[in-house]
């Protein structure tokens, strides 16, 4: 069995396209028919996330921590409990491919770390060209890339368990996570093959996650750039 988990807060303008993302992904031939479950934690939602959530065949989780660590480990302790052998993770403002999953397997690692491509930079106005120019010379989408994301990341059950799971933080749970695996001895893929697509978005929902990443940059962008400085 593998478990996906979807940490969600107020996201329920975006949850229903990222439920079909996963769910493609989930029903892959490739997979071989292999059982797939996909948890929505819903972490402090005051809006229709819950509802839309229901709409979907998956299990929804409601917790008032707004915490991502917090929300991320809730939903892998379900699947751990069910008798998953993988755990995935993505974001509710994410688009996974329909191979997602299948990528994920092929690397044969204990951990895949992928990589992202970024919706649409249109949120931006008239400095979307100019920021989304700026994203593409900084940041590697190639196979050997070091980057770390909660939107596009699967790990065996057994090494999630050996390192103690996601860590309760409000933001870099996910690197705190592989920065555990590493030192484990985990055999990590750094691979650009399981896609995601992710919004380029200005209501950031984890403070110091990508989407306030993308914000630095935006603000970096507006002024002199400090020699030997880059927000990505």
């Amino acid at each position: 069995m593998i478990g996906v988990v979807i940490p969600a807060h107020n996201e329920g303008e975006r949850i229903g396209a990222a439920l079909e993302a996963v769910l493609r992904a989930a029903a892959h031939p490739a997979l071989l028919g292999e059982p797939v479950g996909v948890a929505v934690v819903l972490d402090s939602c005051s809006d229709a996330t819950d509802a839309v959530a229901a709409q979907y065949p998956v299990a929804r989780i409601a917790l008032e921590a707004r915490n991502v660590g917090i929300a991320r480990a809730r939903g892998a302790n379900l699947f751990i409990g069910a008798g998953a052998r993988w755990l995935a993770f993505t974001d509710a403002d994410t688009l996974v491919s329909p191979d997602w999953l299948v990528k994920q397997l092929a690397e044969n690692a204990d951990v895949v770390c992928g990589s992202i491509g970024v919706e649409d930079w249109g949120a931006y106005g008239l400095e979307g060209s100019a920021v989304q120019a700026h994203f593409a010379r900084h940041y590697v989408d190639a196979d050997g890339h070091r980057h770390i994301h909660g939107a596009n990341l699967g790990v065996s059950t057994e090494a999630y368990c050996r390192v103690g799971g996601f860590q309760p933080l409000a933001c870099s749970e996910d690197v705190a996570l592989v920065e555990a695996l590493q030192a484990a001895g985990a055999r990590i893929a750094w691979s650009a093959g399981p896609r995601v697509t992710t919004s380029a978005r200005t209501d950031a929902r984890a403070r110091g996650g990508f989407g306030d990443t993308i914000l630095a940059m935006v603000a970096s962008l507006a002024k002199p750039a400090e020699p030997g400085l880059s927000p990505l």
